[in-house]
Parts: C-alpha cells; structure tokens; sequence
C-alpha cells in the first residue's frame, strides 16, 4: 500500500516487481489451478462440498465465498479508513454509508508501533459501523513490511490484541472481520511469511474467536512474489473453521490487465475466497496501477474490493476525500464512488441489516434553520444547526420549496452544502431534512429566501497564490497549489493561469482540471471547487514530469488578474 503519512514507504519500483510478477505468475498458477485462469462467472463454476465454515453463525466462508448467517452472498464495496491516526474523525463512517459503502476496513494498532486502541475504542468503532449499516473489517496496522521495516511489529504479537480484545468482539460475528495484520512482511524473504500467518490463525481458533478471518499478504500486500498464492491452500487448511479470507493489495505492482485477471482467477478457480482490501488507482513514480480493470474483474466475479483511503494520506493524490470532507472528492474519489463499476452502482447493504423490521425507526429532529453565505449569481451555500438522532445522523438533504412541496437540490453528510445551477437575480426558498442510516427523514426545517446576484460572473484580482513542491522523485515530482480569495465576495467561476519556466508537465491534478501549452497551464476548477467563498481557500494537487531543474512559477492570475505569491 502507499500507507497513510507515508509510514512504511514502498522500497522497490513496482516495474521491476510487475514483470519479476508476470514471469512468476505463469509459473505459481498451477500451484492453485491446473490450467489456464480464464474468467468466469461464479455460477458457471462447479460446486464444491460445503466447508465447516457454511455451518457457522455469522459471516463466514462456504465454497470459497464470503456469506452472511443466512447463507447471502455478501460482497464488499467500501473504502479503508486510518482511525487509528485520526481517532477523532468520527464522522467518517457515517460519510461513506451516505455515499453507498457497504463496509468499511478501520486501521487500527495494537501498541506496538502506535498507541494501542484500547477495548473501549474498539467497541466504539464496532458501534459506529452497526448504527451506520456497514460491515466492519477490523485490522492491525503496526505489522506492515516486517521484516524489511525494522518498527514492524509481528503477528503473533497481532493476535495476542485480537485475543485481548475477545469480550469486546464476541457475538459480533455478523459484522466484524478481523483482519489479522496489515501487510504483515515486505520484501525482503517473503517465503517467511507463510508459518507466522498459520501459527496466527491456529493461536486465534484455540483461543475461542469464531469470527472470520482475514490475512494479508506478503511484499508489502502486493504478493509480487507469489508466495501468497503458492501457499494459499496450505493456510486455509490451517483454520479448523474454515472461515478464512484472503486480501491482495493492488497498486503498482497491478499494471495489466492480465496480472489482475490472472491472479484474482487463481483463486476463484480454486475456490479460495479472496477480495482487494486494498487497491489505488492515480499513478506514481513506480506505474500506474490498472484500477478500472481491478474494479470491472471484481464486479465480474462478484469479488470485494476496499480502497484506499478515505483521507489523510500525507500523499494526498491517494484521498478519496480532501480533508475529511465528503462534500469534496478528490477525482480518485468520484472514480471510487460514482465511476463504472464504482460504490454507488454496485454495492448492495447486508442482509444482517435489512432481515424484518427496521429496528430503528424514529426520526431526526429537525435541522436549525440555514443561513446562506456567499451567494453568487449561479449558486448559494447554506448551513444550519445539525439534527439530533437515537442513533445517528447520516446525511441532510436541502430541498428548493414551492407550492408546498420540497424537491431535492443537494445533499450532504455535513452541515453545509452548496447549491449550483440557479438563474441570476432570482429568489429561492430553500429548507434541509436530516436523515439516519435506517432511511428515517426528519421534518422539514424552517425555510430561508435567497436572491442569487445579477449576472456577469465573479472578477478575481484578491487573491494570493501558494505553492509548493511536496515530494520529488527521479523524473518526476507532486506539487500543490492554494488559491485565497483575499476579497469580501465569492469568486467563481475561476481560472487559474501560470507558467512552468524548466519543461515540467501536468500528468495528473486534482480539485481541478490542467490543459497546458507548452510551459503556460491553466486550470479550470472542479465541481467542489468552483466557488472560492471571501476568505476561503481552494486546494489544488498534482502531479508532474520534470527534468534536472524544477523552479517554481514566479506569477499566478485568477480571471485574468494577478495574484499575492507571499
């Protein structure tokens, strides 16, 4: 993985590791399945005897599927998300139910690298996931690259936290996944991977956790080796239960097509269940991983895939939100949660949560009444005081009034929301309703009049630019561009014009939109960042080819007007 705050970095470039991959591959194929990988529908595959696992409460695994107590077919469709780092985004669960998630991977630690998350947090998380209808995969964050990483921590110290944590995880069986360590060994002897993960599944099951289990591989998750995949029977043979899944990470390594069909068939032939618990999809100095193939090969064999991360990523080019806030995808989250064969088309909520009645089925209260800030001639942001729930609050949904009725303009997880899309010199009536996770819409709040402003667009001209060079790499590097309006009104639309004076190229923005000529490149803005509010600020990254020099722009314009560079 490319982890959050960059804590354990990659070490070999992926394109050595991708054919190094490719070559071993046709090789360690016929360790799990005679014959070529050609993919396939589940339902074309022949059934097999159904394992102990098929027998148990809870998700747990038959014929090499992830199932749900009732014998469903669950397949995930969620995100990663570092709570371990950011304990105090609380709200992110309830984000990512609202864009479509079924489930959620938590990073969490067992106190050997980072500050243990203790039995009450762990519950709270638990929590957390049931009241916002997701399922939750647990996971230990500290053992990442052992081996290679000297600060890694092993599994064994891994399920010694599991099985201090059992009171708090037993008779969560229908939503929790306990995923034992994260990449629990880097690069260097990956062939050592195999006996630690058995002894770590054997020590779980004596100990008396029934949930299923998840294990990571090897190469820093990416199993560029194949020894994963070489050894992947041998270990699911080693859980007495038979509720074993496996996790591949997909980044670099996952360039082709072939690879990511290749090895996510070899299991699936030989009936091993296994899903992505990691993937990225913008490119980096090691390549550029095949994330629409990765997500279409899923959707095909009814695999699960969770992508990382959700935010907080020192490399941000890896959010799927910026800065926490679902109001503001990043292109890799629109990718994630609105592209084809993305969240919102395809994910399905478990049955664990839709079996009979609603358990809840009280209301929010009403949101306070919103206030409009920086209203243009084509949009307005409103606010309001937030509902309140038994449980909790998922979303608000702002509607335009008229003739007594309300119909939906935006939504949002946060109590804020732009509307776009108005006629200039006109009045609106707008209103917000809350909403949970069961579905339940609060009344209607009280209503607020706005006049959007006449037209003609927004000047820039107060503004002040500032940029900055995040990382460099041979031949490459990742830049980032903050854009103030200095002024008293709201600008927008915008754009943003400079210069490259050493040859660098755009390959890759986000928050906006690069064309460039030449040297000279302008930017158009994103749908979340086409309103700069007075005072506020819109952050732009990307990422650049450069040379040998890589001197920043002297001037920036917004609009045509010149901007401050402080």
């Amino acid at each position: 993985m490319r982890p959050a705050r960059r804590d354990t970095p990659r070490t070999l470039p992926a394109r050595l590791l991708t054919g190094l991959a490719a070559l071993i591959g046709l090789v360690v194929v016929g360790a799990l399945c005679p014959g070529a990988a050609l993919a396939q529908s589940p339902a074309a595959r022949p059934a097999a005897v159904p394992s102990a696992g098929a027998q148990a409460a809870g998700l747990h695994i038959g014929d090499g599927r992830l199932l749900e107590g009732n014998g469903n077919d669950f397949v995930m469709r969620g995100v990663n998300h570092a709570h371990t780092w950011y304990p105090g985004e609380t709200q992110s669960l309830a984000d990512v139910k609202a864009l479509g998630a079924n489930s959620v991977r938590v990073v969490l630690s067992d106190g050997h690298r980072w500050s243990e998350n203790g039995p009450a947090d762990v519950a709270a998380v638990i929590e957390q996931c049931k009241a916002n209808r997701l399922i939750c995969v647990l996971e230990v964050h500290d053992t990442t690259g052992y081996g290679e990483d000297a600060a890694a921590g092993t599994l064994d110290h891994a399920a010694d936290y599991w099985i201090g944590l059992k009171d708090v995880l037993a008779g969560q069986e229908d939503y929790v996944i306990v995923n034992i360590g994260n990449e629990p060994w880097g690069n260097t002897d990956p062939a050592g991977w195999t006996e630690p993960t058995v002894a770590a599944v054997e020590k779980l099951r004596a100990a008396g956790l029934q949930h299923t289990i998840m294990v990571d591989a090897p190469n820093w998750g990416q199993d560029w080796q194949g020894v994963m995949r070489a050894n992947a029977r041998s270990v699911y043979d080693a859980d007495p239960t038979g509720n074993l899944i496996f996790s591949i990470h997909m980044y670099s390594v996952f360039d082709t097509a072939q690879e990511i069909t290749d090895y996510l068939n070899a299991f699936v032939d030989a009936q091993l269940p296994i899903l992505i618990g990691e993937f990225g999809g913008p490119a980096d100095q090691y390549g550029d991983p095949g994330e629409d193939t990765m997500m279409a090969a899923a959707e095909q064999l009814r695999l699960g895939y969770l992508a990382w991360s959700w935010s907080g990523n020192t490399d941000p080019v890896l959010d799927l939100a910026l800065d926490f806030d679902p109001g503001r995808l990043s292109d890799w989250g629109e990718r994630i949660f609105h592209g084809v064969n993305g969240i919102a088309q395809t994910s399905e909520e478990a049955t664990v949560y839709g079996d009979g009645a609603p358990d809840d089925t009280e209301a929010p209260t009403a949101p306070g009444t919103p206030s409009a800030t920086a209203v243009t001639d084509t949009s307005v942001t409103l606010g309001w005081a937030a509902a309140t729930d038994d449980t909790a609050v998922t979303g608000y949904d702002v509607v335009l009034v008229g003739d007594g009725t309300g119909t939906t303009v935006a939504s949002s997880t946060t109590t804020t929301a732009t509307v776009t899309g108005l006629t200039a010199a006109t009045t609106y009536t707008f209103a917000v309703h809350a909403r949970d996770a069961a579905g339940n819409r609060s009344a209607r709040s009280a209503t607020v009049e706005v006049t959007t402003d006449e037209g003609g667009g927004t000047p820039g001209g107060a503004c002040s630019v500032g940029y900055r060079v995040v990382g460099e790499w041979p031949g490459g590097f990742q830049g980032e561009i903050a854009v103030r309006n200095t002024g008293d009104a709201a600008v927008g639309p915008w754009t943003l014009a400079f210069a490259f004076a050493d040859g660098q190229t755009v390959t890759n923005m986000w928050g906006g939109t690069a064309t460039q000529d030449a040297g000279a490149v302008s930017v158009a803005p994103a749908s979340y960042t086409a309103t700069i509010p007075a005072g506020g600020t819109v952050t732009l990254g990307f990422t650049a080819q450069k040379g040998a020099a890589n001197s920043a722009p002297t001037a920036f314009s917004l609009n045509g007007a010149s901007c401050a560079t402080p």
